[in-house]
């Protein structure tokens, strides 16, 4: 395998400037980017691409039923809109998972408790079926409610030692879901070992070309019009961070293409993702700059808010991939921030040669949360970006914070 992949053509493409924007390209044709000797973790990232790419695959088929069956679209307990599909792809994920790697625990989003109240097992599991790898006998609801419990809030008991667990976000931007395709929505799952994040793949079944240039009218009215089938993104620790189609039917489906983040070190010409629930006027950045949506009138007092984004790991996507310059989250006081949240998106940033801190400028600590290690506890809130970026925005932010 390791020898395949170097024999792989390799070849520097593309090198995309605008502005002070620039981001480079390589192109790699092979089952993995990297060899195999390069990467500690490389059996563990080859099961979650292949699993990840199944959890897709159920996105779309439950999303091509969503607006005709009824039944499909649900509400939780906190009125998020959640779907079949948040809770298949969890169980999709955590019974591939548990069969090649038991000892792994997983920390995801989503129990069993709703889907026992109404009685959804069934439909669930009929979506698992179809995407779930061959198994020795078939699927019960038990088994689908099991799988997903194996995630749930009391499944397991971490203490404050360093340790080793999976984080799935099933579906983030489950309002993107239900858009009917005109935002993006993720499938995101990492894996912690020790203490440290060292693999993430993110798939966005809806992946479109040329977001970044878009304002969100653009983009509402002619979805449809936009290039792209979709894109699985993968980091491993030291070995960047990499995207290829998700759609086999293209030739350029088996090419790997390596990601960084932009170059951007000027913070009005910035590509700038906020949270869907917050408003540019509640961040730090308000006192210098105005904000605006039209990519085609940005002035010298404003930055560019870029749309087609629901969720967190979205928005790391956009910036990882360099279509976006900087995500920055508030934390609220009545707000949990989730891990599954941030995990995969943070080692996607990070080698694709970003940062990601809270607003004091620290590492996010994915163990603050001692038992579960569901919560994080950002100070202040979420900076995602390059370093030259990230550095000017922090001393905004202390310097707005003084005031």
């Amino acid at each position: 395998m390791a020898m395949d992949i170097l024999r792989s053509p390799v070849s520097a493409v593309r090198l995309f400037n605008g502005g002070a924007t620039r981001s480079r390209r390589f192109n790699v044709r092979a089952t993995l980017p990297f060899p195999q000797q390069n990467a500690k973790h490389y059996k563990e990232l080859q099961a979650a691409i292949d699993v990840v790419q199944r959890a897709c695959r159920l996105c779309l088929n439950v999303k091509s039923s969503l607006f005709s069956t009824d039944g499909k679209v649900l509400e939780k307990n906190d009125q998020t809109p959640v779907t079949v599909a948040d809770f298949g792809v969890q169980a999709l994920i955590s019974f591939e998972l548990n069969k090649l790697f038991p000892s792994i625990p997983l920390v995801a989003e989503e129990d069993s408790a709703f889907l026992r109240t109404r009685n959804l097992a069934g439909t669930v599991l009929d979506a698992v079926t179809d995407t779930a790898s061959s198994t020795c006998k078939p699927l019960t609801q038990d088994d689908v409610l099991e799988a997903i419990d194996r995630g749930g809030k009391d499944a397991f008991v971490f203490g404050s030692k360093p340790a080793t667990y999976w984080v799935l976000d099933p579906i983030d931007g489950t309002r993107g879901f239900l858009k009917a395709g005109k935002a993006l929505y993720v499938v995101g799952l990492a894996l912690v070992v020790e203490g440290e994040i060292v693999i993430g793949v993110m798939g966005c079944p809806n992946w479109k070309e040329d977001l970044s240039e878009k304002s969100s009218v653009e983009i509402e009215e002619g979805w449809d019009s936009l290039g792209g089938s979709g894109t699985v993104m993968i980091a491993h620790k030291g070995c960047g961070t990499w995207m290829k189609s998700l759609n086999s039917q293209l030739k350029s489906s088996g090419v790997w293409t390596r990601c960084f983040v932009d170059g951007s070190d000027i913070i009005h010409k910035a590509r700038f993702c906020i949270p869907d629930s917050q408003t540019w006027e509640s961040l730090p950045l308000t006192s210098l700059f105005n904000a605006t949506s039209n990519a085609d009138n940005v002035g010298s007092n404003q930055i560019l808010l870029l749309g087609a984004c629901c969720g967190s790991l979205c928005k790391y996507l956009m910036v990882a991939s360099g279509r976006a310059s900087i995500f920055i989250l508030r934390a609220k006081e009545k707000t949990i921030i989730k891990a599954w949240d941030h995990a995969v998106g943070i080692i996607c940033v990070h080698e694709a040669g970003g940062k990601v801190t809270d607003w004091k400028g620290s590492d996010i600590d994915l163990a603050a949360d001692h038992v579960g290690r569901r919560i994080i506890f950002p100070s202040g809130g979420v900076l995602v970006a390059n370093g030259n970026l990230h550095n000017k925005i922090l001393q905004i932010i202390n310097q707005t914070s003084r005031v």
